[in-house]
């Protein structure tokens, strides 16, 4: 996994060309869906996009990521659950007695912005996870904010959901100077980032 993640990049230019296998994109979701979450709450929704009419739509809404969407072979769009009368009854329907148990006695209280950012970084978990998942089927992709998430919502017709962000996925143009066999990896010495504490 360590040489993955030294491979591992973000994505500046994709081959239109090539596609994601549809058995893969299975996998994917498969596994989107084994991701972890604090008391197992799961309370995201994964859109996989690769319609070339609606990925364009959702393209235009991604200022200067459009390029990327339009040429990758597959946009996941990844939102919230952010009305949470839709969550508590999803906790009391889908979770075990343990969870539901925290949820009233830890969350359910708390003011209505604390407990949507609590979900909001469940969601970022399962990106992590999302993201591990390419580099180890050799899918390359490019996590983007740098979109409209109320258009994207608009154009997806989701609801009781916040769109939080969006990640290309298909294989790199030959050209991509972002490359790390072209580029480098820039990052932080182990040092300066990680305690250890013996």
């Amino acid at each position: 996994f360590k040489s993955l993640a030294e491979q591992r990049y973000t994505t500046k230019m994709f081959d239109a060309s090539r596609k994601v296998s549809e058995a893969q994109i299975e996998e994917l979701k498969h596994i989107l869906k084994l991701s972890p979450s604090s008391i197992n709450s799961q309370p995201w929704l994964f859109t996989f996009v690769s319609q070339k009419e609606t990925k364009d739509a959702l393209a235009d809404a991604s200022f200067f990521n459009a390029p990327k969407i339009k040429n990758a072979s597959h946009l996941v769009v990844f939102s919230v659950m952010d009305d949470l009368d839709t969550f508590e009854r999803h906790v009391e329907d889908n979770l075990a007695e343990g969870s539901v148990n925290y949820y009233k006695q830890f969350i359910k209280d708390q003011p209505a912005e604390k407990t949507i950012n609590w979900l909001s970084q469940q969601v970022y978990i399962a990106l992590g996870f999302f993201l591990a998942a390419c580099a180890t089927m050799k899918i390359d992709s490019t996590p983007m904010e740098g979109i409209e998430p109320e258009k994207y919502k608009d154009i997806l017709k989701i609801e009781k959901y916040k769109v939080l962000f969006a990640v290309a996925i298909g294989y790199r143009d030959a050209e991509d100077s972002n490359q790390p066999s072209v580029k480098g990896k820039s990052r932080l010495d182990v040092e300066k980032v990680v305690d250890s504490i013996d």
